[in-house]
């Protein structure tokens, strides 16, 4: 009997589904957003996919989170009237849905003209430039996440306002917690076990109801996968017993934010060792690894809007929060939008702290990859590293970072190395998908205006 993620060929994708008898399979893609978009398909539909693809209406590169449609964008709308876009789907991405009695699912991706836009697309076309250097990129993401006793129904009565924390007050690193609420723990576990996103660390954050995730280490593309299927089913499983995930960047004024910070490393593809480490430098860094960082470094404010995508994301970053208001770097500094962590050529890697929890993770490692291989390519070098609190620093101006949606987008556009890396269509797409959505924040009357405006003035 062959196993989900033994799966590598559509001939074993087929044995798979008929050995488990199944009529159905479901089969997904993520759009612009990171949100998983799917369906089920019956056997017959998906034998025959998996030889000629199949088609999938392009309205999801078309719509925001709340399924409205982008009046701005050239690729599809209702002057193309959203026609299907091709698919294809990955018969690698097989995995076992821990819930649902043998439904497996797989992964798919966009085809054809689509292609130049799908996220996932996106990044494989930044690993495929990493291999043609001789460099192949890892990554692991980390995810912060809080937990609420409400479900989507109960949310929505409340407006969103007053919910319940899963647990209550700060507790960071909490046993207590995780002792008293242990089988919902070991339900995360094991289904990351079990969907092969495995999880190195699972503990409570500082916060009421705010849980960490590390996912363990994996070639890009696939460390990817991971943290995006990660966050869509720990919502899953969380609604499924009666509970709430958000994996907004920030949803309260009253505590930090969350992250999605990504640790990456590249090795050499000839020899298989780190191309980060060199023991005879400060700090093990390697020329390449600076050249890396400064890339990262001199890049965040103009990729900015890729990593923090929403209204929200800005929220987060302020001083004070964990959060990075910089392009700063640091050697073991949390302060600092870039951490190197120096170790051994095993370890050797730098963390990209800026990232939120709401990114797209296909995005968001598009970024960290792709600027750091940027910086390779025109053999850049960082600024001095930060010692210190970086907030309570005054850095060089053309380091700091966009504090809107809309600015991040402007510079996204402008951008000559993010249109070298990820291509003029997708750039061009993107930025007018996050215009949009600061468009529909604007046309929105908040609360705190309410209150702030209503009488007084």
């Amino acid at each position: 009997m062959l196993r989900p993620r033994e799966i590598k060929t559509v001939e074993q994708a087929r044995q798979i589904v008929e050995e488990r008898g199944l009529n159905h399979v479901k089969v997904g893609l993520f759009d612009n957003d990171g949100v998983l978009r799917g369906k089920y398909m019956s056997r017959e539909k998906f034998f025959s996919s998996l030889d000629k693809g199949f088609a999938f209406c392009d309205v999801v590169l078309g719509w925001d989170v709340k399924d409205q449609l982008y009046d701005n964008a050239t690729y599809t709308g209702w002057h193309t009237g959203y026609p299907d876009a091709p698919v294809r789907i990955l018969p690698d991405s097989c995995r076992d849905i821990p819930f649902e009695d043998g439904m497996l699912l797989f992964l798919a991706e966009f085809d054809q003209q689509a292609e130049a836009i799908c996220p996932r697309a996106t990044l494989r076309r930044v690993v495929e430039r990493c291999r043609s250097l001789g460099l192949e990129p890892f990554a692991a993401l980390e995810y912060e996440f809080f937990m609420f006793d409400e479900t989507p129904d109960s949310a929505r009565a409340k407006g969103f306002r007053d919910l319940k924390p899963f647990t209550p007050d700060w507790f960071g690193y909490s046993m207590l917690r995780n002792s008293v609420h242990a089988e919902l723990y070991h339900q995360i576990l094991d289904m990351g076990q079990r969907m092969d996103f495995p999880l190195e660390g699972l503990h409570t954050e500082t916060g009421p109801g705010v849980l960490e995730a590390a996912i363990a280490v994996d070639g890009a593309e696939a460390a990817a996968d991971k943290a995006a299927l990660f966050k869509t089913f720990m919502k899953v499983l969380a609604q499924r017993n009666g509970l709430m995930a958000t994996f907004m960047a920030k949803w309260s004024g009253k505590y930090p934010g969350q992250s999605g910070h990504m640790h990456v490393s590249l090795r050499d593809s000839a020899t298989g060792k780190s191309a980060f480490y060199d023991p005879d430098q400060p700090h093990g860094m390697s020329p390449l690894q600076r050249h890396f960082l400064a890339g990262q470094q001199r890049l965040m404010p103009e990729f900015l809007c890729m990593v923090a995508p929403t209204l929200n994301s800005y929220r987060r970053l302020i001083p004070g929060f964990w959060a990075p208001t910089d392009a700063t770097w640091g050697v073991e500094n949390r302060t600092a939008a870039l951490r190197v962590i120096p170790g051994s050529d095993k370890s050797q890697r730098q963390e990209y702290r800026l990232g939120a929890a709401d990114a797209n993770p296909y995005l968001a490692l598009a970024v960290a990859i792709g600027s750091g291989l940027y910086g390779v390519m025109q053999q850049w070098e960082p600024t001095a590293a930060v010692t210190g609190n970086a907030y309570d620093m005054t850095h060089p101006p053309e380091l700091a970072l966009p504090r809107t949606l809309w600015d991040a987008a402007q510079r996204l556009k402008a951008s000559q190395a993010a249109r070298e890396m990820f291509g003029d269509a997708f750039v061009e797409h993107y930025a007018a998908s996050r215009e949009w959505e600061e468009r529909e924040y604007r046309r929105h009357v908040s609360d705190w205006e309410l209150d702030r405006y209503f009488e007084i003035i």
